[in-house]
């Protein structure tokens, strides 16, 4: 049975894989997206508002 590691890397050659990475990197360059991350991230960290 082939490791969980073994599986991803499977995927990551695959052309399916491939077409992911290239919309992650897609979408890791907008500024939109950054902006969301670094919300997120901010609440997590408890720099977020909080809402009562």
């Amino acid at each position: 049975m082939p490791s969980v590691i073994d599986r991803i890397k499977r995927f990551a050659r695959s052309p399916q894989g491939r077409r992911a990475r290239a919309r992650a990197e897609r979408l890791a360059r907008d500024p939109r997206t950054q902006a969301k991350i670094r919300g997120l991230l901010s609440r997590g960290r408890g720099g977020g508002r909080r809402r009562y």
